[in-house]
Order: structure tokens, then sequence, then C-alpha cells
């Protein structure tokens, strides 16, 4: 398995992975049309680690974005999404262990992260990294 930053909205990036992954994590967004996918890849303060398998193809995905606020440098993880048929390999591990460094080299400090409580394995994997659960209100506003 090897960790890579995506730099470009390939065909392989777009369709190929997340048409099926994306899906995998929510039925409340569509995957990313070309365009957003492009965006998300300019975006200075995100980077889009993904994993492939031996054989090259994308099994997993997770997006990091470090950004500055008046108290310092934050970071927080969004849309770990591991591919069904490679779950319980290190997948997810590796991509965390990979967003983990990646923001202690940018300059944060902690990260933040969300997760659904019906992902157990995610969750444990989670506090198994030293993540730990935060007694704090969560709020959206859809706009």
């Amino acid at each position: 398995m090897q960790i890579d930053i995506a730099t470009h909205a390939d065909e392989e990036l777009l369709y190929e992975a997340f048409q099926r992954l994306v899906p995998q994590l929510t039925s409340n967004n569509p995957p990313p049309t070309r365009d957003e996918l492009a965006a998300l890849l300019r975006d200075a303060s995100s980077t889009l680690l993904i994993a492939r398998s031996d054989s090259g193809q994308i099994i997993g995905a997770l997006n990091l974005t470090v950004y500055r606020v008046p108290t310092g440098v934050r970071s927080i993880i969004e849309d770990v999404i591991v591919d069904i048929s490679a779950r319980g390999q290190g997948v997810g591990e590796a991509l965390m262990q990979s967003a983990i460094e990646l923001a202690k080299e940018k300059g944060a400090h902690n990260i933040s992260l969300t997760s659904n409580s019906l992902r157990v394995a995610a969750n444990k994997l989670y506090l198994k990294l030293g993540f730990e659960k935060r007694d704090t209100n969560a709020y959206k506003l859809k706009l």
C-alpha cells in the first residue's frame, strides 16, 4: 500500500475512485464533480491524501485541512473513506498516520475530526491513534 497526496483531478480520481468511494461514506452528498475536485486540489489549506493498493488502485482517501485562526494553527480531518474491499487491512490507519505527520509539518498543534457513532471500527481507530472524545456541542446550519 502507498499513501500519496493527490495533485490533479484525473479520470481515475474522479470516476474510478470518488464515484465509488463517496457513496460508501454518505448518501447525503453526491461525489464531487471534476470541477469540485479540481477546486479542492487547488485550495492551499486542503490536502487530499489517497491510499493505493499494491496494484495501484485507489482504495481510500481523506482530506486534511490546516488553517490559521487568531488563536493559532488548526487542522481538521474530513471524509475518511476506505473502500469496503480494503477495510481491516490498515488502510485507514496509514491514511491517518500520514495526515497526522503532515499536520505536524504544517504547524498544527492538534487535529479535530468528527465521526458518526455508527462507524464503530473508525471510532476505535481514532481512539487507538490517541484522539480523545471531546465533550462539546456540534452545530450545523444548512445554507
